[in-house]
């Protein structure tokens, strides 16, 4: 429900949408009395039918149909780029060799929770941007963008020659989270986890920072990584600005 409400909210483009017959939650009444002022079509559906069309996921009820949405090239990205007006310096997430779908997913909400510019995938080894992928971003997949490049080392040397400074993400740095600096532009480079980031991503960063670890465990996933390491940017940016 949070994902359709959020599709809703940011009056994103809805085919049709289909409700659990039998439910009446106030909740559930709301996002269709909010879709048909919206002029999208609502039908009733038996659980059986969302059961099979949802198939393992969850669908609590209602399942909402929309266009695809279609990533960005990188073209885009350096447009973006070369005409920078925001007060504020760009935010960039690279994410290299994730490719759970859950994972993109949570960490695509964490980009636009901390208000990231775009989220960075290369064209091979990363999480197609799919219906579940969506359904985990609650709404931050039609919101941040994503930029599919070809070769993630070359268009992070691009990226330095608009002054991004791009710092990635490893456990045997020497130097921790909180000891960079990400007032100015920046890219955070989150590593698949396990592998980490592939080695010519790694020659491609300008520093290493690693997350301070106290407990048992030695990692992190990477979605809990990532929102930790965008908000300790939002953190440093808040305090200098």
């Amino acid at each position: 429900m949070h994902a359709v409400q959020a599709l809703l909210d940011r009056k994103q483009s809805m085919r049709e949408l289909w409700v659990l017959e039998s439910a009446a939650t106030t909740r559930l009444l709301s996002l269709v009395e909010q879709a048909r002022a919206q002029g999208v079509r609502v039908t009733p559906k038996p659980r059986e039918i969302l059961d099979d069309l949802a198939q393992a996921a969850a669908h609590q009820g209602v399942i909402a149909f929309c266009p695809p949405i279609q990533v960005e090239g990188e073209e885009s990205l350096w447009l973006k780029l070369g005409a920078w007006q925001r007060p504020e310096p760009p935010l960039l997430l690279i994410l290299d060799g994730v490719t759970d779908v859950h994972n993109f997913g949570a960490c695509l909400r964490s980009a636009d929770a901390a208000g990231a510019h775009g989220v960075i995938v290369p064209k091979d080894k990363a999480a197609p941007l799919n219906a579940t992928v969506r359904k985990v971003a609650c709404g931050a997949a039609e919101s941040v963008p994503v930029y599919q490049v070809t070769n993630l080392a070359r268009a992070m040397a691009r990226l330095k020659e608009f002054g991004v400074w791009i710092t990635g993400t490893a456990g045997e740095a020497s130097q921790s989270l909180y000891e960079g600096d990400f007032t100015d532009a920046c890219a955070l480079v989150m590593g698949a986890e396990g592998k980490g980031m592939r080695r010519l991503t790694r020659e491609a960063c300008d520093a290493l920072v690693n997350l301070p670890m106290v407990g048992q465990v030695s990692s992190l996933n990477v979605s809990v990584a990532t929102g930790v390491c965008l908000f300790e940017v939002v953190r440093q940016r808040r305090l200098a600005s």
